[in-house]
């Protein structure tokens, strides 16, 4: 649950504003009694749905990205910390990275890199 928290939380959030923007534009005497009825839910789980599509699919993604990095193979990695220059990292086991919980983590970096951020490097 608290991995859903942490990947979902922006979405989550946003999906609330948009819920309450939703009920309010709903309930404003010019709209149908039809789309009081319909329209929240049908809303509602639009983003319930787009939020758990999205959560599986990164879930799947940071499986799979683990897995490589396990079998050695190089990950490459977003980095938020440059902007400017070379704004992705290659990761690989060899260069000194281990991998702790869902984070890649090496001494020669300040901070971890999160695997929901990262993709299998394919040549």
């Amino acid at each position: 649950m608290e991995k859903f928290l942490y990947i979902e939380g922006a979405y989550l959030i946003l999906s609330g504003v948009i819920l309450l923007v939703t009920l309010f534009v709903v309930t404003r005497p010019f709209m149908t009694e039809r789309a009081r009825k319909k329209g929240l839910p049908a809303v509602a789980l639009f983003l319930a749905l787009a939020i758990a599509l999205h959560y599986a699919v990164t879930t799947d993604r940071m499986a799979r990205v683990k897995k490589s990095f396990e079998e050695g193979k190089p990950v490459i990695c977003e980095n938020r910390v440059i902007r400017k220059g070379a704004q992705s990292i290659i990761i690989r086991r060899s260069l000194g990275w281990r991998l702790e919980g869902d984070y890649f983590v090496s001494d020669a970096y300040e901070r971890p890199f999160f695997a929901a951020r990262c993709i299998e490097y394919e040549k």
